[in-house]
């Protein structure tokens, strides 16, 4: 089980609780169309990918920017730093937070908050 606890000179210096990736990452997996049309609304689904607009960036027209719906990775390849392995990544892109922070949001959203630790 792949944990982690918040630095304590992070963002989040007064939460020490460890959060299980692997379980909310499955989790969100089954999920990811539902938070994706969240997430991305003006996405649409083209075979395995969901292809949207990147909401980080003055992108014109869809294209760039897709998610695989199978296995969560994401990238965006108008920009070379702009990719990911996991829905928890994704989703710590768009809300400009760190990993456990994205972590933590996702577990509550899924009602996973007491057993993704």
């Amino acid at each position: 089980m792949k944990t982690h606890s918040a630095d304590k000179k992070g963002a989040c210096s007064n939460v020490s609780t460890p959060v299980d990736f692997q379980t909310i990452n499955r989790a969100s997996l089954g999920v990811l169309l539902a938070l994706l049309g969240r997430w991305l609304p003006d996405g649409k689904k083209q075979g395995h990918e969901w292809v949207a607009r990147n909401p980080k960036r003055s992108d014109r027209k869809p294209g760039s920017f897709s998610v695989n719906l199978n296995t969560g990775r994401w990238a965006d390849f108008a920009q070379a730093d702009a990719r990911g392995g996991d829905v928890i990544s994704l989703a710590a892109y768009l809300a400009d937070c760190s990993q456990y922070e994205a972590a933590v949001m996702l577990a509550k959203m899924l009602g996973l908050a007491g057993d993704a630790r």
